[in-house]
């Protein structure tokens, strides 16, 4: 299509009429523009995208009527088509302007552009000898007769443009899904296999090694995850979270490798199931405060900041491979599909941000031991500083409590959900443990292609044996650094590599009575390295390795690979 360049105010859609009508001379360009054919030879053929018309066939975000030249913020006297403009607007009130009261008179239009704004000032000009209110001059009636036999075929076809927009309108009228929920999703595709000589050996009751691991004998195998999810507004500013899980990954390689290490981000379910997984429901209190309540799937991470975007996509596919990866483990403590409770954020400017919320797994149970105070829970609070627009560091309190070993309760501890080492997890113990952990992290975007994050916490664990009073102890550890580069070789693509040590056991004291016992306490290496590319805006791969030289916090256990 063609396209009509000026090199001043002279601008979008209805707006390049304002000169039309000023008589003579342009200084700027030398440009006759009462004469049809030196605005044929300014032309410029071109292209441009008939989507940005509106139904009048102009550029959107018109502010209306100019009253009078000065409302227009980026028009001065000094300019060259000042006088035009204002002679037009005084005369003939066919200009308008953009809603922030600027012109924009320096932007290239097309010719239908051009045709609709000419349009516009003929309708006008035609109102007013039809009322006989107001004469027209003759030289702005010629200027307007050779306009529109140059521009008689976008005239003409500037109605049938309007209804065919008006029946589009109509179209997706009748069809949208709703006028107030957005509905978003994401289907991943993965082949997959787990490679090494041994499953990775575990820890006894008494905190020795396990002999004779079996072989670690796995397929590759193709699997999917699928969500889709209902984001409903009611006020423009809050969001109803309705989201439909399925998927047939389980629990990743966890029984065939023998350690929960090297967990996928996405996986969980079984069997293509579909399950509502995230009911939740987030709103503003003043300008401030934001709160979030999870009936179902609560978790700290989708209140509170995880200093590790692009990699955290809270179960997705999209972000880093592992559960590990996508954010430090301390948020994940409480979390299951059954937990439910609220959090909430404040911001203090742009230095200060508080999170602080209370999770239950029980909530919606009445028996004994369960319920919102009467069973496990996780409450977090959390303190992040923003001391540069490209740095942010945040110190991080989370104290839990979980009866899932003494209950006997349908769901495994949420010690950790999902992600560390068997003796990490807790696995031998078979009385309620309360836990106070510690946490700090960071993320530095160090320039646009490149971040470096890094998280470490510190969990002092409470065994509660009962009657006897002497209460169990542990200490469990886990920390990593993530660097992450942006657009590699294309816009859009993401490289990342993990490198860091998955929740693990330093020491224990399960009985409270004989002090310390003797554990394997090798640092369980997590290396991973992803690279994301994007085919199209909605279609991505992503392959990637994981490598755990010492899996299940052993350096005798065979190095496994899990490669996606």
């Amino acid at each position: 299509m063609n396209k009509i360049k000026q090199p001043a105010l002279l601008g979008t859609a209805a707006f390049l009429t304002a000169s039309i009508f000023a008589g003579g001379a342009v200084n700027a360009q030398s440009v006759d523009l009462t004469n049809a054919d030196a605005i044929a030879d300014y032309a410029n053929f071109g292209s441009t995208n008939d989507s940005e018309l509106d139904a009048a066939g102009v550029l959107g975000d018109s502010m209306g009527q100019v009253t009078n030249v000065n409302q227009l913020r980026d028009v001065a006297p000094t300019d060259w088509a000042y006088e035009a403009l204002r002679s037009l607007v005084d005369r003939y009130g066919c200009i308008s302007g953009f809603p922030n009261q600027t012109y924009r008179g320096n932007q290239p239009l097309s010719r239908y552009e051009f045709a609709a704004g000419l349009n516009s000032c003929l309708n006008q000009i035609e109102r007013l000898i039809a009322s006989g209110g107001s004469s027209v001059e003759p030289a702005d009636l010629e200027s307007v007769e050779r306009l529109s036999q140059e521009f008689e075929g976008e005239l003409a076809g500037l109605g049938g443009r309007v209804d065919e927009i008006e029946s589009r309108t109509a179209i997706i009228e009748d069809n949208q899904f709703s006028t107030t929920t957005k509905l978003v999703g994401e289907v991943a595709f993965q082949i997959a296999g787990a490679f090494g000589d041994e499953q990775a050996a575990g820890l006894d009751n008494d905190g020795a090694g396990i002999e004779g691991n079996p072989d670690l004998d796995s397929e590759i195998v193709f699997t999917d995850k699928v969500r889709l999810q209902l984001v409903s507004s009611f006020t423009g500013k809050d969001k109803l979270f309705t989201r439909l899980s399925a998927g047939n990954l389980g629990a990743s390689f966890q029984g065939v490798t023998g350690t929960r290490e090297g967990r996928f981000a996405h996986d969980g379910f079984a069997n293509n199931d579909v399950t509502i997984d995230r009911l939740h429901y987030s709103f503003p209190v003043g300008e401030n405060l934001k709160v979030t309540t999870m009936a179902v799937l609560g978790a700290h991470h989708f209140y509170a900041e995880t200093f590790n975007s692009g990699l955290n996509t809270g179960g997705g596919a999209s972000g880093a491979l592992t559960r590990f990866g996508e954010r430090n483990p301390i948020y994940r403590l409480g979390i299951a599909t059954s937990s439910a409770g609220i959090g909430g954020s404040y911001k203090l400017g742009d230095l200060l941000r508080f999170d602080a919320g209370y999770i239950a797994p029980g909530a919606a149970v009445t028996a004994r031991e369960n319920g919102i105070t009467g069973g496990s829970f996780s409450a977090m609070g959390q303190v992040t500083l923003q001391p540069l627009e490209k740095l942010k560091v945040g110190a991080t309190y989370v104290r839990s409590y979980d009866t899932a070993q003494a209950s006997g309760v349908n769901r495994p501890p949420f010690l950790w959900g999902g992600t560390g080492t068997n003796a990490a997890n807790l696995v031998s113990i078979t009385s309620p443990v309360a836990t106070d952990s510690f946490g700090a992290q960071f993320q530095f975007d160090v320039s646009e292609k490149l971040s470096v994050r890094g998280w470490g916490a510190y969990t002092d664990a409470n065994i509660i044996n009962g009657g006897d009073g002497n209460n169990g102890s542990a200490e469990i550890w886990n920390y990593a650094a993530a660097f992450v580069v942006s657009d590699v070789i294309k816009e859009g693509n993401l490289a990342a590599l993990i490198v860091g040590a998955e929740p693990y056991l330093t020491s224990i004291d399960a009985d409270g009575v004989n002090g310390d016992e003797e554990i394997e306490a090798d640092v369980p290496i997590h290396l991973e390295a992803l690279y994301k590319y994007q085919f199209i805006d909605n279609i991505s791969v992503t392959p990637g390795i994981i490598w755990l030289p010492t899996p299940n916090q052993d350096g005798d256990n065979s190095d496994i690979f899990i490669g996606t």
